[in-house]
C-alpha cells in the first residue's frame, strides 16, 4: 500500500527551526516528484516546495525562498523540507505529495498521492 507519511512538526518561536520528514512506504520515491504544501487556517492549501524526480530540480514558493531547503534521500526514501528563520505567518498543516509523472510544482491537482499532514506553528 503506498503511504507517505510526515512527521516533524511542532511548536517554535519566530526565528525558529524545523526539519520536516516525508517518509514513503509502498512506492520508491526516487519516480516521483514530491511537493511541501501547507494549509493556513482559513486559507486554501498552497504549495511551498518540491523536487523533481528526474534532476532534482527545485522550486519554491517566494514566500519561503532563502529560507526553506528541500532535499531528497532517497536511501530513506524519505524526503526533507529543512525550514529555518520561520515567521508566523509560517503556522499550518504541512503535507506531503507524489507525483508519479515525476514532474512536480505549485499545483496540488497534479499530485496522486498524499501524507496526513504535520502541524508547524510559530508562536511567540
Amino acid at each position: 500500500q503506498l503511504q507517505l507519511v510526515e512527521s516533524g512538526g511542532g511548536l517554535v518561536q519566530p526565528g525558529g527551526s524545523l526539519r520536516l520528514s516525508c517518509a514513503a512506504s509502498g512506492f520508491t520515491l526516487d519516480y516521483y516528484a514530491i511537493g511541501w504544501f501547507r494549509r493556513a487556517p482559513g486559507k486554501e492549501r498552497e504549495g511551498v516546495s518540491c523536487i523533481k524526480s528526474s534532476d532534482g530540480s527545485t522550486w519554491y514558493a517566494d514566500s519561503v525562498k532563502g529560507r526553506f531547503t528541500i532535499s531528497r534521500d532517497n536511501a530513506k526514501n524519505t524526503v526533507y523540507l529543512q525550514m529555518n528563520s520561520l515567521k508566523l505567518e509560517d503556522t499550518g498543516l504541512y503535507y506531503c505529495a507524489a507525483d508519479p509523472r515525476g514532474v512536480g510544482g505549485p499545483v496540488r491537482e497534479w499530485y496522486d498521492y498524499w501524507g496526513q499532514g504535520t502541524q508547524v506553528t510559530v508562536s511567540s
